[in-house]
């Protein structure tokens, strides 16, 4: 990305095209390998504005991808009353589930987090985006250590990077939140953890809409197979990357 580029986009998302002081000191900040998106201090995503004041992980490309496909399904999926339960799991910054709010009127979601920053997080994105609060709950979870009730739809974007991939960016590492990010050993860690429990918060025919990391697709095949989830099908991202599940349960 070209440095000119890197600042025209700072200029226009967060000083409406207004060299201020406070440019330079933002500047800085992106010459030290701050991701950009941290110094605008928001992210789009699907129609909405994904406050990043706390630090959770930068919503990414990829995530939206899939996100904009479970909820084209879940509009397909509405009861007669068009309402849908939804679980936003490993929320982070809530973007999935904020999505889902913002784009299918009727839905109803929580989102699950384990820490507490990220719970404020997904609390300020609600806000931002003007959702009604009755619509949503916010649960300080780890996976589903918490979680009482079953939905029509779990999301999962969980942390899925093996403990010692040499492929992760610098700015990713120096920045972004380690615990959002690494899986142990091979990745899968917290995808096992998932797995094992996410079909008992499901309704009948509810489904698993999961993102997992590159390389990741013949083992956690077997994790499928183990955990009895008979009815799956991978899905390649916008990349030609296999990026995503979809499972069937019930």
């Amino acid at each position: 990305m070209r440095k000119n580029q890197i600042i025209n986009w700072l200029l226009r998302d967060k000083y409406n095209g207004q060299e201020t002081p406070a440019l330079e000191k933002d500047l800085k900040r992106l010459k030290k390998g701050e991701p950009l998106d941290y110094v605008i201090g928001w992210k789009p995503f699907l129609n909405c504005r994904i406050n990043l004041s706390l630090k959770p992980l930068i919503p990414r490309p990829e995530t939206e991808f899939w996100v904009e496909k479970a909820i084209q399904e879940m509009k397909a999926a509405k009861d007669s009353s068009g309402k849908i339960s939804v679980l936003d799991v490993f929320a982070g910054s809530g973007c999935a589930g904020v999505a889902v709010l913002k784009n299918i009127p009727n839905a109803q979601v929580d989102f699950a987090e384990k820490y507490a920053s990220f719970l404020k997080q997904i609390k300020i994105n609600c806000d931002l985006n003007k959702l009604d609060p009755k619509r949503y709950g916010i649960v300080k979870s780890d996976v589903f250590s918490k979680i009482k009730n079953r939905y029509d739809f779990i999301l999962a974007n969980p942390p899925y990077i093996a403990k010692n991939d040499k492929r992760v960016q610098k700015s990713v590492l120096a920045f972004e939140p380690k615990q959002a990010l690494f899986g142990g050993e091979d990745g899968l860690f917290f995808i096992e953890e998932f797995l094992k429990e996410a079909r008992e918060h499901l309704n009948p025919k509810g489904e698993i809409w999961l993102e997992f990391g590159a390389g990741q697709k013949t083992k956690l095949s077997r994790l499928l197979k183990k955990y009895e989830y008979r009815h799956f099908e991978f899905s390649k991202d916008q990349y030609n990357r296999w990026r995503f599940l979809v499972a069937i349960v019930g």
